[in-house]
């Protein structure tokens, strides 16, 4: 290779930002490992990644509408539980005296286990959407309590002081000053429990629904079809990091009246 070609490839992985860059070798040592394990392995234990896109291309995308089905699922969830989670944590951050009441509940939920929240589901509603909506609903509620909770006790005083100096009313302080303080804890919560979510409504899809990629994965793993369980895999994985990027544009578009901080 010549100095010339050299330093052409070095200067184009220095304009790859980090992170993404970080993410392509990622990819290409799992992509390198499947394929290593595949020349050993029999193929119902460690499929070629050739195997895997291929189940992928040809079963999987066939079955868009289990995708929307999960998709949908996922986003009513998870806006539902954004706001009651952010409601419950404003009344948290705001009333002293309903506070201790309200983690002590908080607590219990968190102290659950998601399968036996998902046990709960199977015997209380009869149809799979409620059951699913419940499960995912008391699971990630907490998060956002918590997370919007410690927003308002995190708020600087003097800032609060200097509001209530104009002697606002009590809607105001909250639509002027808490809420535009705790909403990037908001997007904040999103982004962390957007991958924890996806696994838990893979797994209540598993055991309390017939529709969805839960219930396919579980197809595939009754036929032996481990291919398609790689391939949904995959698939779940581009769906939670097309969906942490929305939720990271939407944060900037509703933020970009901050100006951007980096420590140096």
């Amino acid at each position: 290779m010549s100095t010339e070609s050299l330093k052409s490839e070095i200067g184009f992985a220095a304009r790859i930002p980090h992170a993404r860059l970080a993410g392509i070798v990622t990819a290409m040592a799992i992509v390198a490992v499947l394929q290593i394990a595949s020349m050993y392995a029999p193929p119902y234990i460690a499929p070629p990644p050739v195997a895997i896109i291929s189940s992928l291309w040809n079963k999987l995308l066939p079955l868009y509408r289990e995708i929307l089905v999960t998709l949908g699922r996922l986003l009513i969830a998870l806006a539902f539980a954004a706001a009651a989670g952010t409601i419950i944590g404003l009344v948290m951050g705001m009333f002293r005296s309903v506070r201790p009441y309200l983690q002590s509940l908080i607590v219990v939920d968190t102290g659950i286990p998601a399968l036996s929240w998902m046990l709960i589901a199977v015997f209380w509603f009869r149809s799979s959407e409620p059951r699913i909506f419940f499960i995912l609903a008391v699971i990630i509620i907490p998060f956002y309590a918590l997370s919007v909770a410690d927003g308002i006790r995190a708020m600087p005083k003097d800032l609060l002081e200097m509001c209530e100096s104009f002697r606002p009313s009590r809607w105001q302080v909250l639509r002027y000053l808490i809420f535009p303080h705790v909403l990037p804890y908001v997007f904040a919560t999103t982004r962390s429990v957007i991958g924890y979510a996806t696994r838990m409504i893979v797994f209540a899809e598993l055991i309390a629904s017939a529709v969805g990629i839960g219930a396919q994965m579980g197809l595939a793993q009754a036929n032996f079809d481990i291919a398609a369980i790689f391939a949904w895999t995959l698939l779940l994985v581009g769906l939670n990091l097309g969906l942490q990027y929305l939720v990271t544009l939407a944060e900037r578009q509703a933020l970009k009246y901050r100006p951007a901080i980096e420590v140096r």
